[in-house]
């Protein structure tokens, strides 16, 4: 028996697949949520976020999960998705609305997890529990959640927007 996140750990390991299918629908109802809100509205750029995240993750879903590069795979579509965000960023986005950042954070901290996963088993294997594993198990579904929450909600949840900005008109 193993401590409490070495068996949350494997508790997620067991639901990886059809949490994975969750978060995909999510996204995809994300998308119809704000399709169906930005009707007859001048901003669409919620929708437009959100058909890019659904397009991300539902790719994602035709990875060979048993294959031993797939860290790194996940780790390049979201380096994908997050240069495909900053480019609508500068070319269509007219109104950055709060989930911009949200977005290219979570897919950030996604993309250094899927990172230092591959690292951690194809660069330099390790056997044993460790807890970079229980981090990755824990915060990759948290993240997830909270990017599909904030695209459906446009608000700054953790207000690390707000706390951003603060910091940075105080310098």
């Amino acid at each position: 028996m193993g401590s409490f996140l070495e068996d949350y750990f494997w508790m997620m390991v067991s639901i990886a697949e059809p949490f994975g299918i969750f978060i995909t629908w999510l996204f995809v109802f994300t998308f119809l949520y704000n399709l169906s809100a930005a009707i007859n509205k001048i901003d669409n750029s919620r929708t437009q976020l959100s058909f890019i995240m659904m397009v991300s993750y539902t790719l994602c879903l035709y990875i060979d999960m048993y294959t031993p590069l797939r860290h790194l795979q996940l780790f390049i579509f979201d380096a994908v998705t997050i240069a495909a965000i900053i480019i609508w960023r500068y070319s269509l986005g007219k109104v950055i609305p709060v989930s911009f950042y949200y977005l290219v954070g979570g897919l950030s901290v996604n993309a250094t997890l899927f990172l230092a996963m591959h690292v951690d088993s194809i660069v330099n294997p390790y056997c044993g529990y460790w807890w970079l594993w229980g981090v990755y198990g824990s915060v990759m579904p948290l993240v997830d959640i909270t990017m599909a929450v904030v695209l459906v909600t446009n608000k700054d949840l953790l207000k690390l927007v707000w706390l951003t900005k603060k910091l940075t008109t105080r310098a």
